[in-house]
């Protein structure tokens, strides 16, 4: 099962998708899957504080800044996954080179790499960003990530058997498969 968990900075997304993973996971091991390379004082204090709220529930966590599929190498066979996020596996691999790589090729890896990565999992959870409803024009790359990431977002969606929206830490599913 693929579930998307998709939300604004903030909006508890991160929560409701270990809550879910938890759920889906029933005894079998689970992997949080971190996809953030850490740049920063205030990168390193995010992820500080994702490993505390983490603390505890089982999760065994995996470096996987790109290459997402790389990861079904060091999990168990019919295990369960937390990706997060989505938005920042986009980035890496969108600007992993310079100039940076284009949308559409971006956005066919991420998605083809997922489905890969789904298809050796029993349950797989995915985080990722709403990042377009502020209104605001960007630079040129800007806009080209935001096109990767919206078009990633999509593609998902599509695949997913269950995609959720949380907002103000309440998720409203807005696609169940039956």
């Amino acid at each position: 099962m693929m579930v998307l968990v998709v939300g604004g900075s903030g909006s508890g997304k991160s929560a409701y998708a270990e809550q879910c993973l938890a759920r889906l996971s029933a005894g079998r091991k689970k992997y949080y899957l971190a996809t953030m390379q850490v740049f920063d004082r205030e990168g390193r204090e995010k992820v500080e504080r994702h490993r505390k709220l983490r603390a505890g529930k089982g999760f065994l966590t995996i470096e996987q800044p790109a290459s997402i599929c790389r990861a079904l190498e060091k999990m168990e066979a019919g295990s369960a996954a937390l990706l997060e996020c989505m938005s920042n596996l986009t980035a890496n691999e969108m600007f992993s080179e310079d100039p940076p790589r284009h949308w559409e090729a971006v956005t066919d890896q991420i998605v083809r790499e997922t489905g890969l990565l789904n298809r050796g999992l029993e349950s797989l959870v995915i985080v990722t960003n709403n990042v377009f409803e502020d209104g605001i024009l960007y630079d040129d790359t800007t806009m080209e990530y935001r096109k990767a990431l919206g078009s990633v977002n999509e593609r998902l969606a599509a695949m997913a058997d269950r995609v959720v929206e949380v907002v103000v830490g309440i998720p409203l599913i807005v696609k169940e498969r039956n």
